[in-house]
C-alpha cells in the first residue's frame, strides 16, 4: 500500500498535469470531475416494514437520478449524487450503526428513515458529525423538537398531523349529521403508534366524539380476532387506527370478515392505506378514510410521477414521493449552499424556501428543523381508488359518510 506521502504526490502530478492540458487547449477531455457527493439512504428492507422500506428507496433513488441526468449540482461543478444503500431492518440499533458506517465512507448527508423508533437514534448519531438528516417518513415530533441543528423534516409529525385529522373529521361529520358520537383507538406499541393515539385520545372530545378505549397492538401482529370482538362489543362509531402495513390491513380486513358495522373506519397516518391495500383487497379498502401526507392531485408533475411509477408495474404509495420529495429539498440546499460543506448545508435547509414540489402544502418553511409549510389531508377508497375529499381546496371527492351497512 502506498504511503501517505507518496498518495499525496500522486495526486499533486494529476493536477499539475491536468493543469498543464488545460492551457494547451484540451479541456474538455482531461478536466477533473467534481467530486460526486455521497448521500445515506437509511431505510428498513429486510424485516416487517421491508415493502415501505423498499418503497421509501424507489423514491429516493428516482429523484437522485432525475437530478444526475439533469446536471447533478450546478453550482458544485455539476456534481452527481451517489447513493449509499443501508438496511435499518426497522432495528434502532441497526439504524445507529447503518449511520456509523456511512460516516466513515464519506457520507455527506442522510435520507430516512421510515421507522420514527429508528430515526431517533439515527439522527442523534448523525448529530456527533453535524451532518444533514432529512426526514423522509417519520412522525414521532421528539424527533425535531430534541435542538438537533443537522435533522429537517418536510411533511408534519403527528401533532400537526393529528390536528388537521380532527378538524377535517369534525367538519365531516358536520356535514353528515353528526352520526359519529364515540370510537376506539387501535395503535401499534411503537413511538409513533403511542403518540399518535395520546394525541387523538386528548382531542377527539374537542369534536363531541368520546374515546370508548385505546388498544395496544405488538409488531408484529398475526391475528386480530380477539379484538375485533372486542370492538364488537364495545360498539364504536368509529375505528380509528395508527399502525403500519401489516398490521393496518390485517386489522381492517379481520373487521371486515366479521362484519362490524361502523359509520367509518378511519385512520391518522395509516400505513397500510395506499394503492397496494386497494388492488389486493377492493372490497375491504372501500370506504375507509385516512389523514396522511397525499399528493397534491391537482397537479400535473404528480399525475406524471404517478404514471411514472405505474408504467414500471410498481404503486405510488406515500413513502415513493415522500423520499423523492425529500432528495430533492437536500439538493436545493446544495445548491445553494455552494458546497457540500455540512455546517453550510444545515444551514441553507434552515433557511430553505423550496416549493418546487407536488404536495398540497406552501412554500418551505423550517422552525426547530420541522417544516411548518406542510400540511396533512384526508383521503377515502374506492374500490379502484384513492380520492382526497379534504381539504376542499384540494379534493377530487366528496366523502362517503357514513358508510354504508353491511347486508
Amino acid at each position: 500500500m502506498p504511503s501517505r506521502k507518496s498518495r499525496f504526490t500522486r495526486r499533486k502530478f494529476i493536477g499539475a498535469t491536468a493543469a498543464a492540458s488545460v492551457a494547451f487547449g484540451v479541456p474538455t477531455l482531461l478536466r477533473a470531475q467534481a467530486r460526486p457527493i455521497k448521500v445515506g439512504l437509511v431505510h428498513p428492507i429486510t424485516g416487517f416494514l421491508a415493502y415501505s422500506g423498499g418503497q421509501s428507496r424507489m423514491g429516493a433513488m428516482m429523484a437522485i437520478d432525475e437530478i444526475n441526468a439533469g446536471g447533478g449540482i450546478k453550482s458544485m461543478g455539476g456534481a452527481k449524487l451517489e447513493a449509499l444503500l443501508g438496511d435499518n431492518q426497522a432495528k434502532p440499533e441497526v439504524g445507529v450503526s447503518v449511520v456509523e458506517q456511512m460516516q466513515e465512507a464519506g457520507v455527506s448527508a442522510y435520507i430516512g428513515c421510515f421507522s420514527s423508533a429508528v430515526a431517533l437514534p439515527a439522527t442523534q448519531a448523525a448529530a456527533k458529525y453535524n451532518t444533514p438528516f432529512v426526514i423522509d417518513v417519520g412522525a414521532s415530533d421528539n424527533i425535531v423538537n430534541r435542538g438537533l441543528k443537522n435533522v429537517f423534516r418536510l411533511k408534519p409529525g403527528f401533532n400537526a398531523s393529528v390536528d388537521d385529522g380532527i378538524l377535517g373529521l369534525g367538519e365531516i361529520n358536520k356535514a353528515a349529521g353528526n352520526p359519529a358520537k364515540s370510537a376506539v383507538l387501535v395503535h401499534e406499541e411503537s413511538e409513533f403508534g403511542t403518540g399518535t393515539a395520546k394525541l387523538l385520545a386528548a382531542k377527539l372530545p374537542s369534536i363531541g366524539i368520546e374515546v370508548k378505549e385505546v388498544m395496544k397492538h405488538a409488531n408484529p401482529t398475526r391475528d386480530f380476532a380477539n379484538l375485533a370482538l372486542r370492538i364488537r362489543g364495545l360498539k364504536p362509531d368509529l375505528v380509528i387506527m395508527s399502525n403500519y402495513q401489516n398490521e393496518y390491513v390485517l386489522l381492517a380486513r379481520t373487521l371486515h370478515q366479521q362484519k362490524v358495522d361502523l359509520v367509518s373506519m378511519f385512520s391518522v397516518l395509516g400505513g397500510g392505506f395506499n394503492y397496494k391495500f386497494v388492488k389486493e383487497l377492493p372490497d375491504v379498502a372501500q370506504y375507509m378514510i385516512d389523514t396522511n401526507h397525499w399528493f397534491d392531485p391537482t397537479n400535473p408533475r404528480a399525475q406524471a410521477m404517478k404514471k411514472r411509477v405505474e408504467a414500471k408495474g410498481d404503486l405510488f404509495t406515500f413513502e415513493v414521493y415522500l423520499s423523492y420529495n425529500a432528495v430533492k429539498f437536500l439538493a436545493d440546499g446544495m445548491e445553494r449552499a455552494g458546497s457540500a460543506d455540512k455546517e453550510k448545508v444545515n444551514a441553507a435547509l434552515a433557511a430553505s424556501t423550496w416549493s418546487d414540489h407536488f404536495m398540497p402544502y406552501g412554500p418551505t418553511r423550517m422552525v426547530n428543523g420541522q417544516n411548518t409549510g406542510g400540511k396533512a389531508s384526508i383521503q377515502q377508497a374506492s374500490r379502484t381508488d384513492i380520492e382526497v375529499i379534504w381539504p376542499a381546496k384540494f379534493a377530487s371527492a366528496k366523502p362517503v359518510f357514513p358508510k354504508p351497512k353491511f347486508s
